[in-house]
């Protein structure tokens, strides 16, 4: 059995691990090696994901992870008062690992792997002798702008939020620093999100279309926003836009779409890498119950995928964009009615519980 999967992302780096624990031969090809990752961007796993992905694709010591017990969403238009409290019997409810570093431990595993290859793409030539020569049982594309995607996944629901995305490290005195923050301020919203008593990451999505930001005004808002951090200093802040897609057909023939390529979201709820774990956690169920079953790994194993995920996937990534377009929409009012009715239902324990839960597995999983 082998397997193409083209991309070198965390998605892409993730899904390999899970494989070549089935012991199925993985080739993974990119353009050039992932050596310039940004070193401010983190990334925030749920908690039943991460027992998944512990179990399943790599074992995460708990020192390399930062755990969180508490989400507290504030609104600049009630003068920061606290409107949502998310907590789970003091259990932890997600953890915040660097980019950098897990991508590093993803791909220090594979490459201790027998069964695992690194391989350059060196042309679009590729692309066609890939298709041509057949000799991968499934292509697994996770590249959202190459010619594979091009051809094949271009039915696409998209939305251009027009915000940029700003991610930094805040070094800061010592406390403790166990709940993640999102203030929802009249520029975009704003996460403050914890990686250790020292560090806290942040993300700031700002608006575009009505504001131009340097350098200096970016700061500024960062630190009159900064909920109860004394700064030592601020990195280098790194930016990108913000889309979100959904794609139409999972897959044709024997590739199939996966990661971006399949699904991007907003960041504000931090759910992306969560949903491409999610849909790890389905087809690794699928191809296992047929390896069990003695049965052929072909393209039928994307058309089951299909129907237990997009329904799903679709169902919450419009759930997250309707998050954004309801804070959206509130900071172009001048009354303050939809929060103060947000914070009502935010003492409802029931619903608090059913968000987390969400939050945490998904729809269906």
């Amino acid at each position: 059995m082998n397997v193409c999967i083209i991309g070198d992302g965390l998605s892409s780096l993730s899904f390999a691990n899970n494989l070549i624990k089935k012991k199925i031969n993985v080739h993974i090809y990119s353009k050039k090696n992932n050596n310039n990752l940004s070193l401010t961007r983190t990334i925030g796993i749920s908690k039943n994901n991460l027992n998944f992905f512990k179990k399943e694709i790599l074992d995460i010591e708990k020192k390399n992870i930062w755990e969180i017990n508490k989400i507290e969403v504030y609104s600049e238009k009630l003068k920061n008062e606290k409107i949502l409290n998310f907590e789970k019997n003091k259990d932890n409810l997600f953890c915040i690992i660097k980019n950098n570093y897990l991508y590093k431990l993803l791909n220090t595993k594979l490459l201790k792997s027998k069964f695992f290859k690194n391989k350059i793409i060196k042309d679009d030539n590729f692309y066609k002798k890939l298709l041509k020569e057949k000799k991968y049982d499934l292509i697994i594309n996770c590249d959202s702008n190459n010619l594979i995607a091009k051809k094949y996944f271009l039915g696409r629901i998209e939305k251009n939020y027009n915000n940029l995305a700003y991610t930094g490290i805040l070094k800061h005195e010592k406390l403790k620093n166990n709940s993640a923050i999102q203030i929802f301020t009249k520029y975009g919203p704003i996460a403050f999100l914890p990686i250790s008593t020292t560090e806290t990451s942040i993300v700031y999505s700002l608006d575009t279309n009505n504001y131009k930001y340097d350098k200096k005004k970016i700061i500024d808002l960062i630190e009159k926003y900064n909920p109860k951090f004394k700064i030592k200093k601020i990195s280098k802040l790194d930016r990108f836009q913000l889309k979100s897609s959904n794609t139409r057909h999972y897959y044709y023939n024997n590739i199939l779409a996966f990661g971006d390529c399949l699904h991007k979201v907003h960041p504000l709820a931090g759910q992306g890498f969560n949903m491409t774990i999610r849909d790890i956690k389905v087809i690794s169920k699928i191809i296992q119950n047929r390896i069990d079953l003695g049965m052929q790994l072909d393209s039928l194993i994307f058309e089951e995928f299909e129907k237990k995920t997009k329904h799903t996937n679709f169902i919450f990534s419009n759930g997250i964009d309707f998050i954004y377009e309801f804070f959206n929409f509130d900071k172009k009012n001048k009354n303050n009615n939809l929060n103060k009715a947000l914070k009502l239902l935010g003492k409802n324990k029931i619903l608090n519980n059913v968000l987390v839960k969400y939050a945490d597995r998904g729809f269906g999983v």
